[in-house]
């Protein structure tokens, strides 16, 4: 697909992907298991750091302490797995409380939410 180009400008930049989402935590040992409950791989950091990253799929989810105020709702991070279901399972199994069981959407996918700890909505996704 050919990017637009404004006169005399070389061809505008194209966005490739994301590369990582930070959510703030306000006790990062707590945040930590719980996505490493839910199976999200640990690539830097841990539960005793000040910051934590998860990598998969060529991106990263990362926890960064910050205790400044109250975490407050500012949307949702979605993430791809290859077995919504088996998720879910484990969220219960570590006494998680996920807000619905997953569910065939009509846009196309099967998913569920969750929050974390600090209030982050997840939604845990599979494309059909």
């Amino acid at each position: 697909m050919n990017q637009p180009q404004s006169p005399g400008n070389a061809a505008e930049p194209r966005f490739e992907g994301l590369s990582a989402v930070t959510l703030a935590t306000h006790n990062m040992e707590r945040a930590v298991a719980f996505y490493q409950a839910l199976g999200f791989p640990l690539s830097y950091g841990g539960p005793r750091e000040s910051f934590t990253s998860f990598g998969f799929g060529g991106t990263y989810l990362n926890l960064i302490l910050d205790t400044r105020g109250p975490v407050l709702w500012w949307g949702r991070v979605i993430v791809h797995v290859s077995d919504v279901d088996a998720v879910y399972r484990k969220a219960l199994a570590a006494g998680y409380s996920p807000e619905a069981a997953p569910a065939d959407a009509t846009w196309g996918e099967r998913y569920f939410h969750i929050r974390d700890p600090d209030g982050h909505e997840v939604s845990i996704a599979k494309r059909l």
